[in-house]
């Protein structure tokens, strides 16, 4: 059975979707799919991140065909674990939780805690866009050892 995995950050243009492009790749062969979104409604359907597309594509992960979308409460049935990118998004996702769902959500980085890292800086706002892909990278690898 394949597990499903959503990645979340704020606006589903930088962590979120870099994170889904890591992982689609880096987990090609397990059993799991991954989707991305934002708790915020500002960019849907807008392409990820100019810049953070360019970083990506530099270390061979392809972010162009995914689009930006909105966190709902329907995605804790539809996903078996879900990830926030800082502990704001992980309240924000916490909010929309249905009565008496169980989906697992925790941080991205607690799959990689070696980083001492408890969340993944947003790199529309620090530009440190390689330093998202080397921390995404490793929580990526974390998280396919732990699943």
């Amino acid at each position: 059975m394949t597990t499903r995995i959503l990645f979340v950050c704020l606006g589903n243009i930088c962590r979120s979707p870099t994170a889904e492009g890591v992982a689609r790749r880096m987990g090609a062969d397990h059993d799991l799919t991954f989707d991305s979104a934002g708790t915020s409604g500002w960019h849907i359907g807008e392409p990820p991140y100019g810049d953070m597309q360019r970083a990506a594509r530099r270390r061979g992960y392809d972010l162009s065909p995914l689009r930006a979308r909105q966190f709902d409460a329907a995605d804790f049935d539809t996903f078996d674990l879900i990830l926030a990118m800082d502990a704001e998004n992980l309240r924000d996702i916490e909010r929309k939780r249905p009565p008496g769902n169980t989906t697992p959500v925790r941080l991205f980085t607690a799959y990689a805690p070696e980083t001492g890292m408890d969340h993944v800086p947003d790199p529309y706002y620090t530009r440190a866009f390689d330093e998202t892909l080397d921390l995404v990278e490793a929580c990526t690898k974390g998280l396919l050892k732990a699943i």
